[in-house]
């Protein structure tokens, strides 16, 4: 079935609270979306950000970030009071996300409303946050102690925390939560309120028709709970340091290739658990979304690995990844399960027959493909077992892409897009997204910035660097028009692609 959906993360929505958040703005994005005949709207991870704010380095594999909770919700169900001075200093208008200062007095309300929870929750209410606890306590309880102490020590990474924490002492874990026990409970409140906002949102998603498509990051943080609870699972030594982290190899674009820096699994010691842990977090993943995106899927099959300590990723190599292996358990435990392969970037035989085997849709980047040569991501080369897109959220806009090439690369572009040089740059522009609509992939997402034909200035993110406005765009509270929901949704119908059927 055809389908076609847009590419924009729940932090971009518009708020009064200086990220965009779960609340009445997502509802009316799903409303725009509905008219706009769009069946996805795909977002980036949901976890806990730290450092850099990169949706794809978390605090947990399995936790909701708390930045994304409303707070307007809590105010009306009395929470929150709108008179507090920590709310009026969230509320300062601010054209890109302020995570960082946001999450700092985000917190202290957060804090307030479980401290009101607590103290007036009736019996049901009180049910509801026992029941979400003991259900979700596999990962919860590591993850609740986890942020308690990452803010009792001052928020350094886990690594430097004193040993008997550090290495996770029985004792030192039990006095701990017995002296810590309100600010533990506050960490779970905040999984429970995410949680309950979400749902909420994708069950009023579902039934507008609005499938939600979610994003898996392949690996997790070094300065996460899952690495702190679970060291066997990881190349770490015997001091929980890692020994090879993740990367990229050298390549035209990246002399030095690229140091993501992450801890690397120990496939053997999956292999012989079962890949317990790894069903566990597919099938997690299925539960909060319709669809999900793996990262750098043929990490899978192989995957560079970088002695711990280089500065660059000149020197790593090539190991054996999981393989079918993995996707052979997730499928003998949970069925057929909806996922879309991110298969950019170099790719063996061997990756490409993992991906055949595994039957799951790969990506179409159209950007990638106008370097002179014919190139498999161009539209006339699609399969249709794939998903479009001009550009994702590692990419230039496609306003951004066109305006950067040199006088041949557009005359290139234009040509393939049918257009003469007079075409204005916001033509060339839809052009490219109707490229993208009219090719044979089966599933077309178009990032919300290229509708509005917005230039670099609304990138939502340069791979490798840190700062600079990643992560940070914001779209206009006055975006989502008629005319722009019209115009999306005649290019849905021309093309075939489905238009939801929702209330």
């Amino acid at each position: 079935m055809r389908t076609c959906g847009v590419l924009m993360h729940i932090t971009s929505l518009p708020s009064p609270y200086g990220v965009g958040t779960l609340g009445s703005e997502a509802y009316k994005f799903v409303d725009f979306l509905k008219k706009a005949g769009q069946t996805y709207w795909q977002i980036l991870p949901v976890g806990p950000t730290g450092f850099g704010d990169s949706p794809y380095q978390s605090y947990s594999a399995f936790a909701g970030n708390p930045m994304l909770i409303d707070i307007d919700e809590l105010i009306k169900a009395g929470l929150v009071s709108e008179d507090d001075k920590d709310l009026k200093i969230l509320a300062e208008k601010k054209e890109f996300a302020d995570f960082g200062q946001m999450f700092s007095f985000k917190r202290l309300i957060l804090a307030k409303a479980h401290a009101a929870f607590a103290a007036n929750a009736d019996s049901e209410q009180m049910y509801l946050f026992g029941k979400f606890c003991r259900k979700n306590a596999w990962w919860l309880d590591d993850y609740a102690m986890f942020m308690s102490m990452k803010y009792f020590f001052k928020q350094v990474m886990w690594t430097e925390w004193a040993d008997s924490y550090r290495l996770r002492d029985s004792q030192t874990l039990a006095k701990y939560a017995e002296e810590h026990g309100v600010d533990i409970d506050c960490w779970k409140f905040m999984q429970f309120l995410f949680f309950r906002q979400y749902k909420n949102l994708k069950k009023y998603a579902n039934k507008r028709g609005i499938s939600i498509y979610g994003d898996m990051p392949i690996y997790v943080s070094m300065d996460s709970s899952d690495i702190w609870a679970n060291p066997e699972m990881f190349m770490l030594d015997s001091d929980r340091k890692p020994t090879k982290v993740a990367g990229c190899p050298p390549d035209d674009f990246s002399p030095t290739g690229q140091l993501w820096g992450n801890p690397l699994y120990d496939w053997d010691y999956m292999d012989k658990n079962n890949y317990k842990w790894w069903i566990k977090r597919v099938q997690y993943s299925a539960k909060l979304f319709d669809l999900t995106r793996i990262d750098h899927f043929r990490g899978f099959e192989s995957f560079y690995a970088i002695p711990a300590g280089d500065k660059t990723a000149e020197h790593g190599e090539w190991l054996q990844g999981p393989s079918m292996k993995l996707f052979s358990a997730i499928k003998a435990d949970l069925g057929d399960v909806k996922l879309v392969a991110e298969d950019l970037g170099f790719l063996t035989d061997e990756v490409k027959a993992m991906l055949k085997a595994a039957g799951y849709p790969g990506m179409n980047v159209l950007e990638f493909g106008f370097g002179g040569e014919d190139s498999s991501y161009l539209p006339h080369n699609y399969v249709k077992n794939s998903v479009v897109y001009i550009g994702t959220h590692d990419n230039e806009t496609a306003l951004g892409w066109y305006l950067a090439q040199d006088k041949a690369g557009k005359k290139r572009i234009r040509k393939y897009l049918g257009l003469d040089k007079s075409a204005s740059d916001s033509k060339v522009v839809r052009e490219l997204i109707r490229c993208a609509y009219a090719s044979v992939s089966e599933n077309c997402v178009i990032q919300m910035q290229d509708w509005l034909c917005l230039d670099n200035s609304a990138r939502m993110n340069i791979p490798s660097t840190i700062g600079g406005g990643n992560w940070a765009w914001r779209m206009d509270k006055d975006a989502c028009t008629k005319e722009l929901a019209k115009a999306m949704k005649k290019m849905a119908k021309t093309y075939f692609r489905k238009v939801p059927k929702g209330e």
